[in-house]
Formats: structure tokens, sequence, C-alpha cells
């Protein structure tokens, strides 16, 4: 199986898929003539036309209003913001368009709409270095795709694009070079079943993107003390595949959740809201998650560094819980 990178990947999946139906479209701010400003979308202009792949103003609100006319028109359009963090920005039509608008029109139409959300903590400062997938997880009627490997990175995204519903594709900026093995042909990857990335019987980690790789390597730290660690990417966060969490629970009796976003009200409080919910008889020990304390996030290294988790902090949080 040949080896590619996460942002190949991504930009393999855009091309197959625009050369796959016509209806498909990729505009953002500058994914066209220059590729984007992380060079995910170089080549595609020029291999299908600036009426298929083209730039847009800065206005995030209008770029993806834009896109759920042109899908309940019946195209599939993949509007790329530059930053996660501008969701936001285009709120209203986000939250209350693209994820309500089959609902409030009573199915009259689809929605079949791509996000995509390059998010993480490069330093680049408080506008641009969060990872907001808590709002789109709230979110009746959005569906949040966080692919953690380049094969996962174009399934997931090809799925996403087949799919009749709107979707925020998160892509991690610090995984853009991350090489890893993705199968030739048309592979997919089903929204709703997490991967389990390491097995063990000792505490499940529920982790992804970059937070995903450092447990990983905090796994391997633990392995080296007689710790086996199981460790679950739950690759869509809506819908969220809670009967592997769950019976990996019940296996190990202890989870701990490790999330780049914000601490309160993120993902990890609301896994750990339903494993209280549907799996407390199974845990014995307390529930535990990692994440991004309440602070916007520096523009320096040094400073963002000291609140986005760590593998030596996952390492020595699974210690802690397990004495």
């Amino acid at each position: 199986m040949r080896q590619i990178s996460y942002s190949q990947a991504i930009n393999e999946a855009l091309a197959e898929e625009l050369q796959r139906d016509e209806n498909v479209i990729l505009y953002g701010q500058d994914v066209g003539a220059w590729g984007g400003i992380f060079n995910v979308t170089t080549g595609l202009m020029d291999r299908f036309g600036n009426d298929r792949v083209f730039d847009f103003p800065i206005s995030e609100n209008v770029l993806v209003g834009a896109g759920v006319g042109a899908a309940i028109m019946g195209m599939r359009p993949v509007a790329e913001l530059q930053y996660a963090d501008f969701l936001l920005t285009a709120a209203d039509e986000i939250f209350l368009k693209a994820g309500m608008w089959r609902f409030m029109h009573g199915g009259a139409f689809k929605v079949p709409l791509v996000v995509r959300l390059p998010s993480g903590s490069t330093s680049a400062g408080p506008e641009h270095s969060t990872c907001p997938e808590a709002y789109v997880m709230h979110s009746p009627g959005l569906l949040c795709a966080v692919p953690s490997t380049p094969a996962d990175a174009k399934g997931l995204l090809k799925e996403a694009i087949r799919n009749d519903n709107p979707v925020m594709y998160f892509e991690h900026r610090l995984l853009y070079q991350k090489k890893g093995e993705v199968p030739d042909g048309d592979v997919v990857v089903p929204f709703g079943k997490a991967a389990i990335r390491r097995e063990g019987d000792a505490i499940t980690i529920v982790a992804w993107q970059l937070m995903l790789q450092r447990a990983l390597k905090a796994a391997e730290m633990l392995a080296a003390d007689g710790i086996s660690v199981e460790i679950i990417d739950p690759r869509t966060l809506t819908p969220f595949d809670w009967d592997t969490v769950i019976e990996s629970v019940k296996k190990t009796g202890a989870c701990l959740v490790v999330e780049e976003g914000y601490r309160s009200l993120g993902v990890g409080a609301e896994i750990g809201a339903t494993l209280f919910e549907k799996a407390l008889p199974w845990l014995d020990k307390p529930f535990r998650r990692i994440a991004t304390p309440d602070v916007p996030i520096a523009a320096s290294r040094q400073l963002s560094d000291r609140v986005i988790a760590s593998s030596d902090v996952i390492y020595a949080t699974v210690r802690e819980m397990l004495r």
C-alpha cells in the first residue's frame, strides 16, 4: 500500500470527486490560484478549470451561504474557510441555514454541503488556532468529521462529499505533512464508526487528530511501564460511535478523553456525561479529561505549548488515574 501525506490524501479525494461527479465544485479563499494557503488544493484549478475550482472574496458568511444555496439547487459544493475559527464568522449560514433548513422546510430539499475547516494550534494567535468541533457537535443537523490519518482524510472526505447532509470537515494543520498508508481505489470511510488504534486493558483513551498522535506516543511510554492502554479514534464526532467506546470501557473500567478544544462544555464533557448515563457500572475509576484551558491561544509557540496537552501530560495523567 502506498504512503502519501495527509494533505495529498485530501487533494486526491477532491480530485477524484470532481472527476466522478460534475456537480461537485470547490471554492474558498485562495484555493484556486494559490492552491490554498496550506497548498492542499494545488493543481486542481488547472485540472478542472476555474468554473469548478475558484477563489472567493473574504466574506465567510457569504461564502458558506452560497454553498447552502448551491447545495439546495442540486450541486455538491465544497467550501473552504481558511481557518476553522472562522466557522463562527459564518455561524448564521452554518448553524441556522445549512443545519436547519432541511427541517425548517419539511424535507423539501437536501443540503449536501461540505465545509473544510483547517484547525489546530500553530501559534497563529487567538483567532486562528482553535479546534471548535464542540460547536458542531452541539448543533443539530450538522455532521462532524475529524480525520486523524491520511487514509481517513481521504475516505472521510469522499464520504462527506457524497453525503446528503451538511458536513463540517476538520483537517488538522499540524497533520498536513504526516504520511501514512492510503489504499488505492474508490475507498470511502463510513461516518459513525470509530477505529481502535491500539488495544489494551488498563484504560480507554479517546483522542483524535493531533491528540491521537500524542496519545499513541504516551501509550508507548506506558507500555514500557507494563501498562496497556486502549486508544479509540472516533473519526467522526457526529455521528459518534458510542458502542465502541462503551464496550471498551466495559473491558478497561476507566476512560480518559484527550482533546485540543476548550475544556468547558467540550467534547470530553459530553463523552463523560454519556458514560455516566450508560456505562457507570463498569467505571472502576473516576472519568478524566484533558483539554485546552479556557484561555486564548497565544501567538508564541512557547506559550501555546503550555496549554496544549503533550504526550508527557497524557502519560502522567494515566499514571495518576491508575495509581
